[in-house]
């Protein structure tokens, strides 16, 4: 039987991850000691920290304008991270991993998580670029890429700490949190599957606590 061009996209971003994480990390790794650029602080452990966010105007990969707080992450656990669509190195790594966090969520992902990539080089990365650069992952509708203007962009990624000047200087890293709360856990470096879905229990757990 022939496969179909979603599972032909699955496997692929399988491979992606396989390949980089078994080959390729360790040459980002090698980078980043050097300190040519990609600040991960792969050996940081999870931090829990507060994270206070403006609904600030972006952009999806659709053109469509959406308010980071009250459209994008709304009244859900959020699994956020931070790329852009020329990065060679930790970007498709992470990529890869939301795209298998996507399959692992299934019907979870919508109704009680969103997936959401927001882009550190919004200049480059108009709505074209990024639904390109997410159909190369099979990203469905619940897994939301934004850009917008580079002030507002900005805005958004210092409030998640995220921010640097340089996008080849951002940190690897994934926030998962809720923002009505403003209670996040900050992964550095490349975190599992696995890893980032106990945090999303964890957070899970919290708000159904706090709704009795």
């Amino acid at each position: 039987m022939m496969a179909t061009a979603r599972e032909r996209s699955r496997a692929a971003s399988t491979r992606i991850a396989a390949a980089l994480l078994l080959g390729g990390v360790f040459g980002v790794n090698a980078a980043l000691a050097h300190g040519t650029g990609h600040h991960a602080k792969t050996d940081a452990p999870a931090a829990n920290v507060r994270v206070q966010l403006d609904d600030i105007p972006l952009v999806d990969r659709y053109g469509v304008e959406r308010r980071l707080k009250s459209d994008v992450l709304g009244d859900r656990v959020a699994v956020v991270n931070f790329v852009y669509t020329t990065c060679t190195t930790v970007c498709p790594v992470a990529s890869a991993t939301f795209a298998q966090l996507q399959e692992r969520l299934g019907a979870r992902l919508g109704t009680q998580v969103r997936l959401v990539s927001i882009t550190v080089d919004p200049q480059r990365d108009t709505p074209a670029r990024l639904r390109a650069y997410a159909a190369k992952h099979d990203a469905g509708m619940h897994w939301t890429w934004l850009t917008g203007r580079k002030d507002a962009v900005d805005a958004a990624l210092k409030g998640f700490g995220a921010y640097t000047p340089d996008p080849q200087d951002h940190p690897a890293m994934v926030m998962i949190g809720d923002a009505q709360s403003g209670r996040w856990t900050r992964l550095y470096g490349f975190p599992s599957v696995a890893e980032i879905l106990v945090e999303v229990e964890r957070r899970a757990a919290e708000r159904a606590a706090a709704a009795r």
